[in-house]
């Protein structure tokens, strides 16, 4: 796939000549883009690089899908063998019946057996943003053996207090919405385009990348747009619990793990960098992405990608 053809369309981009050239150059980088069977369910992914190279394993948060890597993992095809997903419910990925987070675990470890990434003598590194860091913990839980580490990308860790007051504040959890309600439909790209918006909200540095996710995140019906995510992904995972035992869950899974965090991030603090060294995590690097908020690919993308990209090569490298 290239630019011209995949990822530049006219609802959002008519000429490719006012896009960043990092950016132009990432999307010309070549990708392979499938779906492959895990447990009766069909997974949409994309792969760059050599899959003799090591292999990394990406997804993304609560809603979104796997083009938001798709503008980082170019940026480490030359050394490693890469494929990005979207997770069960979201994206192009189908929906996975009573999906609660260890049916996500155990979809993450299919994922990565089924397009090879366990065949390579080096053990995949994950590199999940917010929600997806959630199933990636999971992951390493079920098969401590598996993965060779987690780079846990802005993932919600506030200690409870800290986290029933930001609830108090009438934000709503991760996770939360209405299985059972069907999505609005709209007429055009820019009415959708404009109920398009961040879970927390923030402004981003690099707005044009709004409009790509934007438009990824829709497809349409007949002559009406909509949202690809289904509904049905509330069902199972919405639980506060979860992001109550966060904390020392992520203290406690096995293996190696890593965090990049946006500076300026209203869901990992500076106290949930104090957080987690009470909890006994004083092992576990945290990296701060200066001038990122949550959504730190979407900020600082370049920051972003360097930060990334040092853990990655650190660990390949077995130092």
């Amino acid at each position: 796939m290239n630019l011209a053809t995949s990822d530049i369309v006219p609802e959002w981009a008519p000429d490719p000549s006012v896009l960043p050239g990092w950016f132009v150059d990432a999307m010309a980088v070549p990708r392979e883009e499938g779906f492959v069977t895990v447990d009766g369910v069909s997974m949409h992914y994309f792969r760059w690089g050599n899959s003799a190279a090591p292999p990394v394993l990406m997804t993304h948060g609560f809603l979104s899908h796997a083009r938001c890597f798709a503008f980082v993992a170019p940026f480490l095809a030359r050394d490693y063998h890469v494929i990005a997903y979207d997770l069960s419910g979201m994206g192009d990925s189908d929906v996975r019946p009573n999906c609660d987070m260890a049916a996500r675990g155990r979809e993450m470890i299919g994922v990565a057996e089924a397009l090879g990434l366990l065949d390579h003598d080096q053990k995949p590194i994950v590199a999940a943003h917010s929600f997806g860091s959630a199933v990636a913990l999971n992951a390493l839980e079920l098969a401590p053996a598996t993965f060779g580490g987690a780079v846990i990308c802005d993932m919600m860790v506030l200690r409870p207090s800290e986290l029933r007051r930001y609830w108090g504040d009438g934000r709503p959890s991760p996770g939360s919405g209405d299985p059972h309600r069907p999505h609005r439909r709209h007429p055009d790209f820019l009415s959708a385009r404009e109920r398009y918006v961040l879970s927390p909200p923030q402004p981003v540095g690099e707005p044009f990348l709004m409009d790509y996710m934007a438009y990824h995140a829709l497809r349409r019906e007949g002559t009406d747009w909509t949202w690809k995510f289904s509904p049905a992904v509330f069902e199972r995972d919405n639980s506060h619990r979860l992001w109550l035992d966060i904390g020392p869950r992520l203290v406690s899974a096995p293996g190696r793990k890593a965090i990049i965090h946006g500076e300026k991030s209203q869901l990992f603090t500076p106290d949930s960098h104090q957080y987690l060294r009470e909890l006994g995590g004083k092992d576990i690097p945290i990296i701060a992405v200066p001038e990122a908020r949550h959504h730190l690919m979407l900020d600082q993308p370049l920051a972003f990608i360097a930060a990334l990209r040092a853990v990655i090569e650190e660990w390949s490298k077995g130092v």
